[in-house]
């Protein structure tokens, strides 16, 4: 017996049925691999980061999972090249299907005709979303960006439902935003961790923070960005006041001129 069609066990009813000790028997997923491209990419390396985020809440295969990672690797291969991406599937099928196996041959209605809700046996895995979760994500070079925002649309394609594609505003796979990430590498606080980068706090010895000491104690995330950005927004404001003073007064002693002559 071959197995169901996805449309079968598209929407998520019940509660998550894992494997355990009291579920076994059950087959391993379809998808095994989920980080293809350039995995060791350092992250300063790719600033731009685009998502495929769901907008339904379902169950997707991991034969769809595996058909979309498929797709987009090959699209990303040939048009950019295998090192100049990194892709990552963020949905993992944890969630065991099961089947009532009955007799499909003529006739079998008369032999068996089941229960209802029969429990049923492990038949495969998938991985239950809600709205609004990341699918899987993309890094790449700002030059690239087309060709990922096309590898999204694509792999959309495997995947039963609605997605959204989006573009990130952090840096990569960071939690930090371009400007930050920027800010904090010119200080000196960014920690890279691979395709991620942490950021040393304001906490700790003295000594670990070595030069940047001083520094690091009197900054902390986004208050810096923050005060600048208002500083700028004050500074316009007043620059656009003045101006306007300036052309009032022009035009007021223009007037008075014209008045007079």
């Amino acid at each position: 017996m071959g197995r169901r069609p996805a449309r079968c066990y598209r929407y998520c009813k019940d509660k998550p049925y894992i494997k355990s000790r009291f579920c076994r028997g059950v087959p391993d997923p379809k998808i095994r691999i989920y980080d293809v491209g350039n995995r060791s990419a350092d992250v300063d390396l790719f600033p731009l980061c685009v998502h495929l985020m769901s907008d339904e809440k379902e169950q997707i295969s991991a034969e769809c999972l595996e058909a979309a990672r498929i797709v987009v690797n090959k699209f990303m291969s040939t048009q950019c090249g295998k090192d100049s991406f990194h892709m990552r599937i963020r949905a993992h099928p944890f969630h065991v299907l099961r089947i009532n196996k009955m007799l499909s041959c003529a006739g079998a209605d008369r032999l068996q005709t089941g229960m209802r809700h029969a429990f049923g046996k492990p038949i495969g895995l998938i991985a239950r979303v809600r709205i609004g979760q990341i699918l899987m994500s993309i890094r790449t070079r700002e030059d690239y960006k087309a060709q990922a925002i096309e590898a999204c649309r694509r792999a959309g394609y495997k995947i039963p439902g609605r997605q959204k594609i989006c573009i990130a505003r952090e840096w990569g796979f960071t939690k930090f935003s371009k400007e930050e990430y920027q800010l904090y590498k010119k200080q000196g606080r960014l920690v890279p961790e691979g395709a991620h980068a942490t950021w040393r706090r304001a906490h700790g010895p003295l000594a670990k923070a070595g030069k940047n000491a001083l520094l690091s104690y009197e900054i902390e995330r986004k208050s810096v960005i923050v005060k600048n950005a208002k500083e700028k927004a004050a500074a316009e404001k007043a620059a656009a006041i003045k101006a306007a003073k300036e052309a009032a007064e022009a035009y007021q002693a223009a007037l008075k001129k014209r008045n007079q002559g």
